[in-house]
């Protein structure tokens, strides 16, 4: 009986062995590209400029859409950072998705609003509205209320009532940089290939200072559990992303920031509701229709368009929040299965697909049996000692690697934390977040999985302090 233990052992040990040198070696190819492009953009960006961009008469309009539910401390805050951003045309649609608060309030006081009677257009089924709000002396701002029925049936409707070719969404807590609807926009201008979506880089505003939708000066939030997901977000958004769009084969563009065609989603059917993150099934949605029509596109993704969001203060919220990536991603390649291996999706289908299905969806259940398992066997004696060494170097040495490369790149091209403070802490961070922050993100990604299996697939809500109150909190 013992001897069929230790095999058991054996047999599990080599699997997670197998997993982590695979997964690394991956890793290590999505690295070494997305230093190449993410260095050679960074010359690029330096060089150009945007002022072409900003001063041409053909640029093309842009709606920013706004989905709203119980956003009533940072909708304001968001809505003045579209305002203010440098862009020749845009319109603003905020969506509120039957809020119970404030919202609608907020932003009638805030932009002197008055209901009134619009023209709506349903070109994507959604729920009807019930309300629309305007300003004539703010004519880029228009207010939509709806019945509560999800982001998903929100940007439906914020889709219906667009008239620009492009629309942009941006989630309620967002501020949004100045320039970064203009970095969005330069590559669609810039391709020969129609592109349908250009997504940009997401950072966390918690211990920021925001100001009038301004974020007024740059810092890091106090608590452990804040600055180890600053770190996270950079090594996210650099050592991974920008391989893919090098490849062209992104399959994740997070939907806080991210401009899409608009005649294309609606002949694709809109946003999905049967998922739990609608910018993922999107973009799977738009690379099944475009080849499906045998049309030539570009997913683009950019690192410098920069939209500042608030994160989770505390481990229940995390919880929520990863648990609804997970399972959302999960959901999506489950939904989209027949794009893994599939030689017609060209390197998203041979090469994407199979990494984000079977490392990044299913893989998290592999590593946190591994968190306890490997632990457990070298204490019993069922793992020899250098072989708890080398999967040790795996689990946490390679990813502390990632960590503080990623820092490094970001404090080497665009350097968004101003002081030689601010890299020491990332740094420190860079390595204390693989030990025990990791591992608890993984668990929680591991309940999302099971959640999928298991028949849970609601939506979980992550409540927000508000971009306001963060910057009195970091003033005081």
């Amino acid at each position: 009986m013992h001897s069929t233990v230790l095999q058991l052992f054996d047999y599990a040990n080599a699997v997670i062995l197998i997993y982590f040198i695979v997964t690394n070696g991956v890793y290590t190819m999505l690295m070494m590209l997305s230093l190449y492009s993410v260095t050679l953009h960074a010359k690029l960006s330096a060089r150009k400029g945007y002022a072409d961009i900003a001063d041409s008469p053909v640029t093309p309009p842009v709606a920013l859409i706004v989905p709203a539910h119980n956003e009533e401390h940072s909708i304001v805050a968001t809505v003045h950072s579209l305002m203010r951003l440098n862009y020749p045309e845009r319109e603003i649609i905020v969506v509120d998705d039957g809020s119970t608060d404030g919202t609608v309030a907020q932003l009638v006081a805030a932009f002197g609003l008055t209901r009134m009677d619009l023209i709506y257009r349903e070109q994507i089924k959604a729920l009807a509205p019930t309300a629309f709000y305007f300003n004539p002396a703010r004519p880029e701002l228009i207010v939509v209320s709806k019945p509560n029925g999800g982001k998903p049936d929100a940007l439906n409707v914020g889709i219906n009532m667009a008239r620009s070719p492009y629309f942009c969404t941006v989630d309620a807590d967002c501020i949004i940089e100045r320039d970064a609807l203009l970095r969005l926009m330069a590559p669609i201008l810039h391709s020969s290939v129609q592109t349908v979506v250009s997504g940009g880089v997401v950072r966390i505003v918690n211990g920021c200072t925001v100001k009038d939708g301004q974020i007024t000066k740059i810092d890091l939030p106090k608590s452990w559990i804040e600055r180890c997901q600053v770190v996270e977000y950079i090594r996210t958004f650099l050592f991974g992303r920008p391989a893919w769009n090098f490849l062209n084969a992104t399959f994740i563009v997070s939907g806080a920031f991210c401009m899409l065609h608009r005649e294309t989603v609606v002949l694709a059917g809109g946003f999905s509701t049967d998922t739990v993150t609608e910018d993922i099934d999107m973009i799977a949605s738009l690379h099944r229709h475009m080849r499906g029509k045998g049309w030539k596109y570009k997913i683009v993704f950019t690192t410098d368009p920069i939209c500042w969001t608030e994160a989770p203060r505390t481990l229940k919220m995390l919880a929520r929040q990863r648990r609804r990536w997970q399972l959302g991603l999960t959901q999506t390649v489950v939904k989209y299965d027949k794009l893994i291996i599939n030689p017609r999706y060209g390197l998203l289908g041979l090469f994407s697909m199979p990494f984000h299905a079977y490392i990044e969806a299913l893989g998290c259940l592999i590593e946190a049996a591994g968190t306890i398992l490997i632990p457990f066997s070298f204490l019993i004696g069922a793992m020899p000692l250098s072989l708890f060494i080398l999967i040790m170097a795996l689990a946490i040495g390679y990813g502390t690697l990632l960590s503080v490369g990623s820092v490094l790149l970001e404090e080497s091209t665009w350097r968004r934390y101003p002081g030689l403070k601010h890299l020491g802490i990332l740094l420190l961070y860079a390595i204390a977040e693989n030990v025990g922050y990791r591992q608890i993100v993984t668990f929680f990604r591991a309940q999302g999985v099971l959640r999928y299996f298991f028949g849970r697939r609601k939506w979980e809500s992550v409540e927000h302090k508000g971009a306001r109150e963060l910057a009195v909190a970091h003033e005081a």
